[in-house]
């Protein structure tokens, strides 16, 4: 790697964004930030050393705007970009025939085609870099076992979780590593979004009323510091997501069960 690496982080305004600029910043990385959200993004910048970062109004769902904003950062940053971290995404919740025609799309547009738009406009940055650059794409837990009340979301997640296998194959020759973020419940401002379609309930009352983990921000930005370093493909954060791993691959029945029965509780408190 050059003498001052460079990661571009697309959800650089807030949450999981914002937390692993602080982690990379703080380590002496020069860093990226794409967002819809200018002032989001401001926010963030204002968290980091000065001069440690550049940012970029990115829309993920357009490939035009992710070549630009790739290009722009590329020469704040000397040259080099070293990692992506496809981190942008929405989080509608609620069964597949309660979510509208446009929360369905705004999930598959930005959770899986902003990631393959990031994937392919990222190619020849990190190609430039390797051997030791990285595409990092948030998939989820909810891409371990398909989730209930969230089955549009877990379906681009699981999307993303064989991208990130995928394109680590074929990027394995141009010395890429392509690697994955599998976080349950984070305590971003995500989670204050409704948790489904029919109740005012937010995602995180719903989370603690059933008893499962939320796990710190900062958890996911040192592991997305051993994503980019390490040699798993996929990084699990949590106990939760860790827990259903366990149990996807040893006791499905298992896990299927269980979700069926947080799935009755969630319906008998909103009826």
């Amino acid at each position: 790697m050059a003498e001052r690496n460079a990661i571009f982080i697309t959800g650089g305004g807030s949450g999981i964004g914002r937390a692993i600029a602080q982690h990379f910043s703080g380590r002496g990385w020069f860093v990226g930030l794409g967002d819809v959200n200018g002032a989001g993004m401001a926010g963030t910048a204002e968290l980091l050393p000065e001069g440690a970062c550049s940012c970029h109004l990115l829309d993920v769902r357009d490939a035009a705007q992710w070549e630009a904003a790739l290009a722009d950062f590329a020469k704040a940053a000397g040259g080099a970009i070293h990692v992506v971290a496809n981190n942008a995404g929405v989080g509608h919740a609620g069964a597949i025939t309660e979510l509208s025609a446009a929360q369905v799309d705004a999930l598959i547009d930005v959770n899986f085609r902003g990631v393959v738009h990031g994937a392919r406009a990222a190619h020849p940055w990190l190609k430039a870099s390797a051997p030791e650059s990285c595409l990092l794409n948030l998939a989820s837990a909810s891409a371990i076992y398909g989730v209930g009340g969230m089955s549009i979301y877990s379906a681009t997640k699981f999307a993303v979780r064989s991208i990130t296998e995928a394109l680590d194959v074929e990027w394995h020759e141009d010395g890429i590593k392509v690697r994955s973020l599998m976080p349950s419940f984070i305590d971003t401002p995500m989670l204050q979004e409704p948790a489904s379609q029919r109740s005012n309930r937010t995602k995180r009352d719903t989370v603690v009323a059933a008893g499962m983990e939320l796990t710190p921000v900062e958890k996911v930005a040192e592991a997305a510091w051993a994503a980019v370093h390490g040699k798993k493909i996929h990084v699990l954060v949590g106990r939760t997501a860790k827990t259903i791993a366990f149990f996807a691959r040893w006791m499905p029945s298992y896990v299927r069960s269980r979700s069926r029965k947080v799935m009755r509780i969630r319906l008998a408190r909103e009826g």
